[in-house]
């Protein structure tokens, strides 16, 4: 385990309407509010998404199983966003439900909000992070800076 220690700067409450990309949405507003490290939670609905299950099998780098995500579904989940280099990376796990049943995923890609989807960031200040590739996971990895 590697940890470090900082403390919260700014939060930011945002909130995604009907049709609008969630994942491309929250990378805008990291670079336009230049955030390099931070939290987030969100709240509402998806209409579409690409999401990993999980790995076929528990190895190294994992072979992902995918799903996608087609069809209004609650939405409650939580991520981080490091950069590698300039480029926000933002890892998010979400539980998703539809009429009692309920999938939680990685959320990866060709995300579309359904009616509406709050999202609240915390800066993280204080915190040398960054998440490049990891060639051995084949993923990128929450690193630290010395």
């Amino acid at each position: 385990m590697e940890y470090q220690t900082g403390t919260m700067g700014r939060v930011i409450m945002a909130r995604f309407d009907q049709g609008d990309d969630l994942l491309s949405g929250l990378q805008e507003l990291v670079v336009k509010e230049n955030l390099r490290s931070c939290w987030f939670q969100i709240l509402g609905g998806l209409r579409q998404a690409g999401v990993v299950t999980g790995p076929k099998e528990p190895t190294m780098p994992p072979d992902p199983v995918w799903a996608e995500v087609d069809g209004a579904r609650e939405v409650v989940g939580s991520g981080s966003i490091f950069r590698d280099g300039d480029e926000p990376r933002i890892h998010l796990h979400a539980a998703m439900g539809h009429h009692g049943e309920t999938m939680t995923a990685c959320v990866r890609r060709n995300t579309k909000v359904y009616l509406i989807l709050e999202v609240i960031l915390f800066e993280l200040q204080g915190i040398d992070a960054t998440r490049p590739f990891f060639p051995e996971g084949g993923f990128h990895r929450l690193t630290f800076g010395q």
